[in-house]
């Protein structure tokens, strides 16, 4: 059936015109053509907004890693499923088959099982990006336990919330992890969580670095001995379609961090759909996405997207700059890479550094980049462009969240015409609509307001754990009968969506409503300017003013700084008008960021209002240093 293969624009508006107009019959082709079920559905959808109440595939029986391994067993039993590319780029890659990946999964799923985790349990992964990550979350889903997967650079006290949030019953964990040219005591960090977890039954420990570590008699034990002692077959547990499959944390604006639960059958049906077309997934192709597990990026298009699809995905223990900054580019020319998913934030480090990494290698096996995280700035989607894929491969800028889990509006690579900085059309199935300030849709094009969407989609997040209050509360209560992204947006002539930011991120100057990341680009067109973020402060006359936090690269370091200012104002003048002028721009080493490279504007707002009283957890920042220095800097 050619819907689930849309290979060019025209049958793009024809496959999404169906995928509007009668919804439950669309994706009914799609689930029943392309999955294995052990028992079908008595209603592929109902849904309630206002509750909100969304069920998809209701009365559907099934266990996803049977779609991810089981299915591929005897006709890509041995095709990779797995490449793992270790920190160390001296260290032997690793290329798990689906064979191998069953037996291993298998086993894991009998481990956990003699540990006493069963079906609806709750597991907490706190791993590095080694293969035992993906085998544990799909080694939960065998069993049906509720996978809940940590980041592993997140601090203990940001663990243990999330664990005591969920009552998890299990950790598993490595002796450490590999970062760079640093190692990490994650064994460490979980023992300062678990002082105040008392779910907590048991932790199984990875050995990656070799660490000498403590090991809690009667609670802790290593993997490894137990794995070689479980059985090599583990029956999948039959899991209904509406019964969670994972919990991920994504942090709240105010407040503790929000658990989105995702269910089994909807996810797996739109994550394995997306993957496919969004990247236009051939059999023989290599696919990389550089995320971690330890977010939505990696769980769809890492784990579940690609393996329900038997596709080969590449695992990456490491960071974009060690040993150098040609890692990336070593690891496409090595394993031949076709499809490539990464951040603005790494593509714009690694623009930073010039081209000189980038020509050492080959990159003509690249078919398809992509990026995700955050809306791509001009300036690094040219570099990106002429650079990585030599203006033949095409860029798929991808808008979706946590709590949406799958790409939701996005180019289709080769079928789209791709357009810098536009997230350009939605995707199959996808209703957006653009809402006005007194909660009215904004119809034609041309025109920009607050994102929703008005129909459900297979993927949708069903609730918060533990506060389905909240969860209404958070994205169902501001625009009746439809979910709020919390994220602006513009429409062009064409029907294309540029993502303007969050909307906590629209600075109302003046009564003009300025997207930051309109200015942002403007700035980062600078010659001297390697990345800024701008943010909004109380002023007398204009309500608020804009504050610039500007990063420089080395050539602009040595320059004028009172003149850098003049320029980057003058650039602002120029491409959005005097209106989004910046009354102040300090200069700085970096910006706050979280692991997955998006900016904490929420930090930098307090700073610039003077208002550093309650600056919230910024222990589970990538480089927390830079806010005090901010801070000592202040204008």
């Amino acid at each position: 059936m050619s819907n689930y293969h849309i290979k060019h624009l025209e049958e793009y508006y024809q496959v999404y015109r169906k995928s509007v107009r009668n919804p439950e019959v669309f994706w009914e082709e799609i689930a029943e053509e392309h999955f294995m079920w052990r028992k079908k559905w008595d209603e592929v959808l109902s849904w309630d907004f206002s509750k909100p109440d969304i069920k998809w595939f209701q009365g559907a029986e099934l266990n996803i890693t049977e779609n991810c391994i089981d299915r591929h067993l005897y006709t890509r039993g041995d095709k990779t499923a797995i490449i793992f590319e270790p920190n160390d780029p001296s260290e032997a890659a690793e290329h798990i088959s689906y064979k191998q990946l069953h037996q291993r999964v298998c086993k894991f799923a009998n481990v956990l099982k003699e540990k006493g985790i069963e079906k609806g349990d709750r597991v907490c992964i706190y791993l590095p990006m080694i293969p035992e990550l993906a085998i544990a979350t799909l080694a939960c889903a065998r069993i049906g336990a509720i996978h809940s997967v940590v980041f592993a650079g997140f601090s203990s006290s940001a663990l243990a919330t999330r664990i005591n949030d969920s009552e998890c019953k299990m950790v598993i964990t490595s002796d450490g992890s590999y970062r760079g040219s640093k190692t990490i005591d994650l064994k460490g960090i979980v023992d300062e969580a678990l002082e105040g977890c008392p779910s907590i039954k048991n932790v199984l420990v990875v050995k990656r670095i070799h660490l000498e570590i403590e090991m809690k008699a009667g609670r802790d034990f290593w993997l490894q001995p137990l794995l070689e002692n479980a059985a090599e077959q583990c029956e999948p547990e039959i899991m209904k379609a509406e019964d969670p499959l994972f919990i991920l944390y994504t942090s709240g604006s105010t407040g503790k961090p929000k658990g989105m639960v995702h269910t089994t059958a909807g996810y797996m049906v739109y994550t394995a759909y997306t993957f496919k077309n969004v990247f236009q997934y051939r059999e023989k192709d290599v696919y990389w996405c550089t995320a971690d597990i330890g977010w939505i990026t990696g769980h769809s298009y890492i784990v579940y997207g690609p393996l329900c699809n038997g596709a080969t995905t590449v695992l990456f223990e490491g960071v974009p700059s060690y040993p150098n900054f040609g890692r990336f580019w070593e690891i496409v020319e090595k394993h031949k890479v076709n499809q490539f998913y990464t951040a603005p934030t790494a593509i714009r480090a690694l623009a930073k550094e010039g081209v000189e990494h980038l020509e050492k290698h080959d990159l003509s096996s690249l078919k398809v980049l992509g990026t995700v995280g955050e809306p791509i700035n001009e300036e690094a989607w040219h570099w990106y462009d002429d650079n990585v894929g030599k203006k033949k491969s095409p860029i798929v800028d991808t808008w979706w969240q946590t709590e949406t889990g799958g790409i939701m509006i996005t180019p289709i690579a080769f079928a789209t015409p791709t357009k810098p900085t536009y997230a350009t059309l939605p995707f199959i199935g996808i209703q957006p609509a653009l809402m006005d300030e007194h909660g009215e849709e904004i119809k034609g094009n041309q025109v920009d307001g607050r994102l929703c969407v008005k129909f459900p989609w297979p993927s949708m997040a069903r609730t918060i754990w533990g506060d389905h209050q909240r969860y209404k509360d958070t994205y169902f209560s501001a625009y009746e009968g439809k979910y709020f992204t919390g994220d602006g947006a513009l429409r062009d002539e064409v029907g294309y969506y540029r993502i303007t930011g969050r909307v906590d991120d629209v600075i109302i100057v003046s009564g003009h409503n300025l997207g930051t990341a309109p200015i942002e680009d403007a700035i980062n067109e600078h010659p001297a300017v390697a990345e800024s973020a701008i943010v909004g402060f109380p002023h007398d006359v204009k309500g608020n003013a804009l504050y610039g936090y500007v990063t420089l690269k080395e050539t602009g370091e040595s320059r004028n700084h009172d003149n850098l200012r003049k320029e980057i104002n003058q650039l602002i003048t120029e491409q959005i008008g005097p209106i989004a002028k910046l009354n102040k721009i300090q200069f700085t080493n970096g910006l706050p960021k979280t692991r997955s490279g998006k900016i904490m504007r929420r930090i930098l707002r307090k700073i610039a209002s003077n208002d550093t009283s309650n600056l919230g957890d910024t222990s589970t920042l990538l480089n927390p240093e830079i806010v005090q220095e901010i801070m000592d800097n202040v204008l």
